[in-house]
Protein backbone atom coordinates (compact mmCIF):
# COMPACT_ATOMS: atom_id res chain seq x y z
CA UNK A 1 0.00 0.00 0.00
CA UNK A 2 2.68 2.34 0.75
CA UNK A 3 4.37 1.54 -2.56
CA UNK A 4 0.77 2.48 -4.04
CA UNK A 5 1.01 5.52 -2.19
CA UNK A 6 4.45 6.68 -2.99
CA UNK A 7 3.79 6.05 -6.74
CA UNK A 8 0.90 8.75 -6.62
CA UNK A 9 2.54 11.46 -4.50
CA UNK A 10 5.53 11.29 -7.51
CA UNK A 11 2.80 11.82 -10.25
CA UNK A 12 1.78 14.80 -7.98
CA UNK A 13 5.41 16.08 -7.65
CA UNK A 14 5.23 15.87 -11.99
CA UNK A 15 2.08 17.87 -11.81
CA UNK A 16 3.07 20.21 -9.00
CA UNK A 17 4.75 23.39 -10.98
CA UNK A 18 1.70 23.72 -12.63
CA UNK A 19 -0.21 23.40 -9.09
CA UNK A 20 1.91 25.82 -7.49
CA UNK A 21 1.79 28.41 -10.17
CA UNK A 22 -2.17 28.30 -9.94
CA UNK A 23 -1.69 28.71 -6.13
CA UNK A 24 0.39 31.54 -6.21
CA UNK A 25 -2.27 33.27 -8.59
CA UNK A 26 -4.57 32.86 -5.95
CA UNK A 27 -2.02 34.38 -3.54
CA UNK A 28 -2.32 30.55 -1.46
CA UNK A 29 1.70 30.59 -1.93
CA UNK A 30 4.45 32.53 -0.80
CA UNK A 31 6.10 33.32 -4.12
CA UNK A 32 9.70 32.73 -2.54
CA UNK A 33 9.36 30.84 0.19
CA UNK A 34 7.61 28.21 -1.79
CA UNK A 35 10.34 26.69 -2.60
CA UNK A 36 10.69 25.07 1.06
CA UNK A 37 8.25 22.45 0.07
CA UNK A 38 10.73 20.99 -1.80
CA UNK A 39 13.46 21.07 0.49
CA UNK A 40 14.92 24.01 -0.64
CA UNK A 41 15.04 25.68 3.01
CA UNK A 42 15.35 29.24 4.05
CA UNK A 43 16.83 29.03 7.28
CA UNK A 44 19.81 27.25 8.99
CA UNK A 45 19.94 24.11 11.54
CA UNK A 46 21.78 25.18 14.71
CA UNK A 47 24.27 22.95 16.31
CA UNK A 48 22.49 21.22 19.18
CA UNK A 49 18.94 19.90 20.44
CA UNK A 50 15.88 20.02 18.23
CA UNK A 51 12.53 19.78 18.94
CA UNK A 52 10.26 19.95 15.25
CA UNK A 53 6.44 20.34 15.30
CA UNK A 54 4.45 19.88 12.32
CA UNK A 55 0.44 21.18 11.82
CA UNK A 56 -1.46 21.81 9.45
CA UNK A 57 -2.47 25.38 9.06
CA UNK A 58 -3.50 28.10 11.75
CA UNK A 59 -5.29 26.16 14.04
CA UNK A 60 -3.06 23.41 14.80
CA UNK A 61 -0.04 26.04 14.79
CA UNK A 62 -1.73 28.21 17.51
CA UNK A 63 -2.52 25.18 19.58
CA UNK A 64 0.80 24.34 20.68
CA UNK A 65 2.14 27.87 21.00
CA UNK A 66 1.41 27.87 24.46
CA UNK A 67 3.60 24.22 24.57
CA UNK A 68 6.12 26.44 22.79
CA UNK A 69 6.87 29.21 24.81
CA UNK A 70 7.51 26.96 27.68
CA UNK A 71 10.19 25.01 25.74
CA UNK A 72 12.01 28.13 24.92
CA UNK A 73 12.76 28.02 28.37
CA UNK A 74 14.71 24.78 28.37
CA UNK A 75 18.31 25.37 28.01
CA UNK A 76 18.73 22.29 26.93
CA UNK A 77 16.80 22.69 23.64
CA UNK A 78 19.36 25.00 20.98
CA UNK A 79 15.95 25.60 18.23
CA UNK A 80 12.53 24.99 17.44
CA UNK A 81 11.09 23.94 14.06
CA UNK A 82 7.62 24.38 13.38
CA UNK A 83 6.17 23.56 9.64
CA UNK A 84 3.41 24.07 8.15
CA UNK A 85 1.49 23.68 4.67
CA UNK A 86 -0.57 27.26 4.47
CA UNK A 87 0.81 30.72 4.00
CA UNK A 88 -1.35 31.98 6.77
CA UNK A 89 -0.20 29.98 9.49
CA UNK A 90 3.36 31.58 8.50
CA UNK A 91 2.32 34.55 8.65
CA UNK A 92 0.69 34.26 12.22
CA UNK A 93 4.12 32.48 13.13
CA UNK A 94 6.01 35.47 11.76
CA UNK A 95 3.92 38.28 14.01
CA UNK A 96 5.11 35.82 16.97
CA UNK A 97 8.25 37.03 17.06
CA UNK A 98 9.65 33.91 19.16
CA UNK A 99 13.27 33.84 19.83
CA UNK A 100 14.25 30.22 19.26
CA UNK A 101 11.71 29.03 16.91
CA UNK A 102 11.51 29.11 13.19
CA UNK A 103 8.91 28.29 10.52
CA UNK A 104 9.77 26.25 7.18
CA UNK A 105 7.02 24.56 5.01
CA UNK A 106 6.55 21.23 5.09
CA UNK A 107 8.16 19.15 2.09
CA UNK A 108 6.16 17.37 -0.01
CA UNK A 109 5.98 13.95 1.50
CA UNK A 110 7.90 11.68 -0.82
CA UNK A 111 10.21 9.29 -0.16
CA UNK A 112 13.14 11.88 -1.44
CA UNK A 113 11.88 14.50 0.01
CA UNK A 114 11.06 13.55 3.34
CA UNK A 115 14.81 12.16 3.68
CA UNK A 116 16.00 15.55 2.65
CA UNK A 117 14.47 17.13 5.16
CA UNK A 118 15.24 14.38 8.17
CA UNK A 119 19.22 14.38 6.73
CA UNK A 120 19.45 18.44 7.10
CA UNK A 121 17.51 19.22 10.08
CA UNK A 122 17.88 16.35 12.22
CA UNK A 123 15.51 16.45 14.80
CA UNK A 124 15.44 15.38 18.40
CA UNK A 125 12.08 14.84 18.75
CA UNK A 126 9.11 14.80 15.82
CA UNK A 127 5.61 15.82 16.89
CA UNK A 128 2.77 15.69 14.79
CA UNK A 129 -0.25 17.59 15.90
CA UNK A 130 -3.90 16.75 15.61
CA UNK A 131 -4.72 14.59 12.73
CA UNK A 132 -1.85 14.95 10.23
CA UNK A 133 -0.33 11.76 8.81
CA UNK A 134 2.27 11.48 5.91
CA UNK A 135 3.71 8.04 5.40
CA UNK A 136 6.72 8.81 4.02
CA UNK A 137 8.06 11.15 6.39
CA UNK A 138 6.63 8.97 9.20
CA UNK A 139 8.42 5.75 7.68
CA UNK A 140 11.63 7.51 7.49
CA UNK A 141 11.39 9.67 11.22
CA UNK A 142 11.28 5.30 12.79
CA UNK A 143 14.09 4.29 10.97
CA UNK A 144 16.29 6.95 11.79
CA UNK A 145 14.79 6.21 15.32
CA UNK A 146 13.46 9.86 16.01
CA UNK A 147 11.13 10.05 18.81
CA UNK A 148 7.70 10.52 17.53
CA UNK A 149 4.68 12.50 19.00
CA UNK A 150 1.27 12.47 17.99
CA UNK A 151 -0.07 15.44 20.16
CA UNK A 152 -3.74 16.52 20.60
CA UNK A 153 -4.38 13.34 18.65
CA UNK A 154 -8.03 13.69 17.07
CA UNK A 155 -9.45 10.85 14.75
CA UNK A 156 -13.12 11.77 13.74
CA UNK A 157 -15.91 8.96 13.35
CA UNK A 158 -15.27 10.16 9.82
CA UNK A 159 -11.92 9.36 9.40
CA UNK A 160 -11.75 6.60 11.50
CA UNK A 161 -14.30 5.00 8.55
CA UNK A 162 -11.61 6.01 5.87
CA UNK A 163 -8.93 4.47 8.07
CA UNK A 164 -10.60 1.52 8.50
CA UNK A 165 -10.84 0.74 4.82
CA UNK A 166 -7.35 0.58 4.72
CA UNK A 167 -6.51 -1.35 8.40
CA UNK A 168 -2.99 -2.95 7.03
CA UNK A 169 -1.20 0.10 6.39
CA UNK A 170 -3.05 2.34 9.19
CA UNK A 171 -1.70 -0.28 11.93
CA UNK A 172 1.55 0.09 10.17
CA UNK A 173 1.86 3.80 10.44
CA UNK A 174 0.32 4.43 14.06
CA UNK A 175 2.19 1.87 15.75
CA UNK A 176 5.40 4.27 15.02
CA UNK A 177 4.08 6.93 17.01
CA UNK A 178 6.35 6.61 20.77
CA UNK A 179 2.68 8.23 22.34
CA UNK A 180 -0.39 9.48 20.98
CA UNK A 181 -1.43 11.83 23.31
CA UNK A 182 -5.51 12.81 22.75
CA UNK A 183 -7.58 15.80 22.76
CA UNK A 184 -11.10 13.35 23.65
CA UNK A 185 -11.83 9.99 24.60
CA UNK A 186 -13.28 8.89 21.45
CA UNK A 187 -9.94 9.85 19.69
CA UNK A 188 -8.40 7.33 22.23
CA UNK A 189 -10.87 4.39 21.42
CA UNK A 190 -9.48 4.97 17.80
CA UNK A 191 -6.06 4.82 17.97
CA UNK A 192 -6.08 1.88 20.22
CA UNK A 193 -8.13 0.33 17.11
CA UNK A 194 -5.83 1.55 14.43
CA UNK A 195 -2.58 0.16 16.33
CA UNK A 196 -1.06 2.71 18.41
CA UNK A 197 1.28 0.95 20.99
CA UNK A 198 0.74 3.79 23.89
CA UNK A 199 -2.19 6.26 24.57
CA UNK A 200 -3.14 8.68 26.93
CA UNK A 201 -6.17 11.06 27.27
CA UNK A 202 -4.70 14.67 28.71
CA UNK A 203 -7.59 16.47 27.02
CA UNK A 204 -6.95 19.16 24.26
CA UNK A 205 -4.30 21.94 24.21
CA UNK A 206 -6.84 24.59 22.72
CA UNK A 207 -7.84 25.10 26.27
CA UNK A 208 -4.63 26.50 26.91
CA UNK A 209 -3.71 29.95 26.26
CA UNK A 210 -0.16 31.87 25.03
CA UNK A 211 1.26 34.43 27.53
CA UNK A 212 2.17 36.54 24.49
CA UNK A 213 0.83 39.72 24.76
CA UNK A 214 -1.93 40.52 22.15
CA UNK A 215 -1.84 42.99 19.51
CA UNK A 216 -3.17 46.54 20.63
CA UNK A 217 -5.32 48.62 18.66
CA UNK A 218 -4.81 52.19 18.14
CA UNK A 219 -6.60 54.92 20.11
CA UNK A 220 -8.38 56.27 17.25
CA UNK A 221 -9.96 52.76 16.30
CA UNK A 222 -10.89 52.03 20.02
CA UNK A 223 -12.92 55.03 20.78
CA UNK A 224 -14.74 54.42 17.19
CA UNK A 225 -15.37 51.12 18.11
CA UNK A 226 -16.43 52.02 21.55
CA UNK A 227 -19.07 54.76 20.18
CA UNK A 228 -20.59 51.75 18.28
CA UNK A 229 -22.79 49.05 18.90
CA UNK A 230 -20.33 46.30 17.93
CA UNK A 231 -20.61 42.74 16.72
CA UNK A 232 -17.93 40.31 15.04
CA UNK A 233 -18.17 37.56 12.83
CA UNK A 234 -14.75 35.60 12.89
CA UNK A 235 -12.57 33.30 10.96
CA UNK A 236 -15.30 33.31 8.23
CA UNK A 237 -15.23 31.14 4.83
CA UNK A 238 -17.24 31.00 1.57
CA UNK A 239 -20.78 32.78 2.00
CA UNK A 240 -20.60 33.62 5.37
CA UNK A 241 -19.20 37.13 4.96
CA UNK A 242 -22.46 37.72 2.60
CA UNK A 243 -24.47 36.07 5.50
CA UNK A 244 -23.20 38.37 7.91
CA UNK A 245 -23.12 41.59 5.92
CA UNK A 246 -27.00 40.70 5.22
CA UNK A 247 -27.70 39.75 9.03
CA UNK A 248 -26.08 44.18 9.81
CA UNK A 249 -28.64 45.44 6.90
CA UNK A 250 -31.72 43.84 8.89
CA UNK A 251 -30.29 44.57 12.39
CA UNK A 252 -29.36 48.28 11.31
CA UNK A 253 -33.33 49.37 11.26
CA UNK A 254 -33.35 49.06 14.91
CA UNK A 255 -29.65 49.43 16.03
CA UNK A 256 -28.74 52.77 14.04
CA UNK A 257 -25.11 52.93 15.14
CA UNK A 258 -24.78 49.35 14.86
CA UNK A 259 -20.77 47.98 13.17
CA UNK A 260 -19.97 44.88 12.04
CA UNK A 261 -16.69 43.86 12.30
CA UNK A 262 -15.53 40.78 9.81
CA UNK A 263 -11.94 38.75 10.07
CA UNK A 264 -12.17 36.63 7.09
CA UNK A 265 -10.14 33.29 7.64
CA UNK A 266 -8.22 33.53 4.71
CA UNK A 267 -6.95 37.26 4.02
CA UNK A 268 -6.76 36.27 0.44
CA UNK A 269 -10.46 36.49 -0.09
CA UNK A 270 -10.44 40.53 0.87
CA UNK A 271 -11.20 41.21 -2.36
CA UNK A 272 -14.21 39.05 -3.11
CA UNK A 273 -15.95 40.06 0.51
CA UNK A 274 -15.70 43.61 -0.72
CA UNK A 275 -17.90 42.79 -3.80
CA UNK A 276 -20.40 40.90 -1.72
CA UNK A 277 -20.42 43.91 0.97
CA UNK A 278 -21.01 46.32 -2.37
CA UNK A 279 -23.81 44.56 -3.68
CA UNK A 280 -26.11 45.08 -0.19
CA UNK A 281 -24.62 48.89 -0.52
CA UNK A 282 -22.97 48.85 2.59
CA UNK A 283 -20.64 50.97 3.38
CA UNK A 284 -16.82 49.31 4.19
CA UNK A 285 -13.34 50.45 6.02
CA UNK A 286 -10.56 47.84 5.24
CA UNK A 287 -8.05 47.91 8.39
CA UNK A 288 -4.99 47.74 6.36
CA UNK A 289 -6.77 51.07 4.97
CA UNK A 290 -4.60 53.96 5.70
CA UNK A 291 -7.91 56.30 4.95
CA UNK A 292 -9.53 57.83 7.80
CA UNK A 293 -12.64 55.69 9.25
CA UNK A 294 -16.00 57.09 8.17
CA UNK A 295 -18.50 57.30 10.71
CA UNK A 296 -21.11 55.98 8.67
CA UNK A 297 -18.81 52.65 8.25
CA UNK A 298 -21.25 49.44 8.18
CA UNK A 299 -18.43 46.75 7.58
CA UNK A 300 -14.95 47.16 9.59
CA UNK A 301 -13.02 44.20 7.20
CA UNK A 302 -10.00 43.09 9.17
CA UNK A 303 -7.69 41.95 5.96
CA UNK A 304 -4.54 41.29 8.76
CA UNK A 305 -3.84 37.78 10.54
CA UNK A 306 -2.87 37.65 14.45
CA UNK A 307 -5.31 40.74 15.56
CA UNK A 308 -8.46 38.60 16.22
CA UNK A 309 -7.96 38.72 20.25
CA UNK A 310 -8.24 42.54 20.46
CA UNK A 311 -11.11 42.55 18.96
CA UNK A 312 -12.92 40.50 21.26
CA UNK A 313 -11.98 42.43 23.51
CA UNK A 314 -14.03 45.24 21.99
CA UNK A 315 -16.98 43.14 21.12
CA UNK A 316 -19.00 40.63 23.40
CA UNK A 317 -20.79 38.76 20.44
CA UNK A 318 -18.92 36.48 17.93
CA UNK A 319 -20.16 34.58 15.34
CA UNK A 320 -17.56 31.86 14.84
CA UNK A 321 -17.55 30.99 10.89
CA UNK A 322 -16.51 27.75 9.08
CA UNK A 323 -19.85 25.99 10.49
CA UNK A 324 -22.52 27.36 8.64
CA UNK A 325 -20.69 26.08 5.56
CA UNK A 326 -19.58 22.22 5.71
CA UNK A 327 -16.32 22.84 6.94
CA UNK A 328 -16.28 21.48 10.67
CA UNK A 329 -16.34 24.82 12.97
CA UNK A 330 -13.52 27.39 14.16
CA UNK A 331 -11.87 27.06 17.70
CA UNK A 332 -14.29 29.23 19.73
CA UNK A 333 -12.35 29.50 22.92
CA UNK A 334 -10.24 31.86 22.33
CA UNK A 335 -13.34 34.44 21.89
CA UNK A 336 -14.80 32.81 25.04
CA UNK A 337 -11.86 33.34 26.97
CA UNK A 338 -13.27 37.20 26.58
CA UNK A 339 -15.99 36.96 27.85
CA UNK A 340 -17.89 36.86 24.28
CA UNK A 341 -21.43 35.56 23.74
CA UNK A 342 -20.69 33.04 20.67
CA UNK A 343 -23.23 32.29 17.73
CA UNK A 344 -22.23 29.06 15.43
CA UNK A 345 -23.60 27.22 12.57
CA UNK A 346 -24.56 23.54 12.62
CA UNK A 347 -21.34 22.14 10.96
CA UNK A 348 -19.18 22.02 13.86
CA UNK A 349 -17.87 18.18 14.21
CA UNK A 350 -13.70 19.59 14.51
CA UNK A 351 -14.73 21.57 17.71
CA UNK A 352 -18.23 19.30 19.25
CA UNK A 353 -16.57 18.84 22.88
CA UNK A 354 -15.88 22.23 23.27
CA UNK A 355 -19.25 23.74 21.79
CA UNK A 356 -20.70 20.69 24.75
CA UNK A 357 -18.81 22.74 27.18
CA UNK A 358 -19.83 26.54 26.17
CA UNK A 359 -23.31 25.07 25.63
CA UNK A 360 -23.82 24.13 29.25
CA UNK A 361 -22.34 26.95 30.36
CA UNK A 362 -25.36 29.15 28.02
CA UNK A 363 -22.01 30.83 26.40
CA UNK A 364 -22.68 29.83 22.61
CA UNK A 365 -25.85 29.36 20.77
CA UNK A 366 -26.36 27.18 17.78
CA UNK A 367 -27.70 29.48 14.67
CA UNK A 368 -29.04 27.41 11.64
CA UNK A 369 -30.07 30.52 9.03
CA UNK A 370 -30.01 34.30 8.58
CA UNK A 371 -33.11 34.80 10.90
CA UNK A 372 -31.87 32.65 13.81
CA UNK A 373 -28.85 35.00 13.31
CA UNK A 374 -30.38 38.23 13.42
CA UNK A 375 -32.95 37.00 16.73
CA UNK A 376 -30.05 35.51 18.61
CA UNK A 377 -27.64 38.71 18.14
CA UNK A 378 -30.91 41.03 19.15
CA UNK A 379 -31.66 39.28 22.14
CA UNK A 380 -27.67 39.55 23.29
CA UNK A 381 -27.61 43.15 22.93
CA UNK A 382 -30.77 43.84 25.44
CA UNK A 383 -29.48 41.66 27.85
CA UNK A 384 -26.09 42.66 28.51
CA UNK A 385 -24.70 40.38 30.76
CA UNK A 386 -20.80 39.04 30.24
CA UNK A 387 -19.62 34.96 30.88
CA UNK A 388 -16.38 35.63 33.69
CA UNK A 389 -17.30 31.94 34.88
CA UNK A 390 -16.21 30.44 32.26
CA UNK A 391 -13.04 32.29 31.51
CA UNK A 392 -11.71 30.88 34.62
CA UNK A 393 -12.43 27.82 33.90
CA UNK A 394 -10.73 27.41 30.94
CA UNK A 395 -7.71 29.01 31.76
CA UNK A 396 -7.41 26.27 34.79
CA UNK A 397 -8.69 23.28 32.92
CA UNK A 398 -5.77 24.58 30.29
CA UNK A 399 -3.17 24.63 32.68
CA UNK A 400 -3.70 21.36 33.84
CA UNK A 401 -4.01 20.06 30.29
CA UNK A 402 -0.26 22.13 29.23
CA UNK A 403 1.27 20.91 32.21
CA UNK A 404 0.28 17.32 31.90
CA UNK A 405 1.57 17.66 27.91
CA UNK A 406 4.84 19.20 28.73
CA UNK A 407 5.88 16.45 31.20
CA UNK A 408 4.80 13.74 28.41
CA UNK A 409 7.21 15.86 25.83
CA UNK A 410 10.11 16.69 28.17
CA UNK A 411 10.52 12.85 28.74
CA UNK A 412 11.25 12.47 25.34
CA UNK A 413 13.47 15.00 24.79
CA UNK A 414 15.63 13.73 28.38
CA UNK A 415 15.34 10.23 27.05
CA UNK A 416 18.34 10.72 24.60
Amino acid sequence: MLFIYRIVINLIILASPIIIFFRLLKKKEDPIRFKEKFCFFSKKKLKGKLIWFHGASVGEILSVIPLIEKLEKNKNIKQILITSNTLSSSKILFNLKLKKTIHQFFPIDTNFHSKKFLDYWKPHVAIFIDSEIWPNMISNINKKSISLILLNARITKKSFKRWKKFIFIAKTIFQKFDICLCSNIESKKYLKFLGAKKIKYIGNLKFSQTEKNEYHLNNNLKKFLLSRRVWCAASTHGTEEALCALAHKKLKKKYKNLLTIIIPRHINRTDRIINEIKKLNLKFHVHGSEKKIHKDTDIYLVDSYGQTKSFFKLCKIVFLGGSIIKHGGQNPLEAARYGCKILYGPNILNFYEIYKLLNKYKVSTRVNNLNQMIVNIDRIFKNKTVSFKIKSKIKNLGNIILSSTLKEINFLINKK
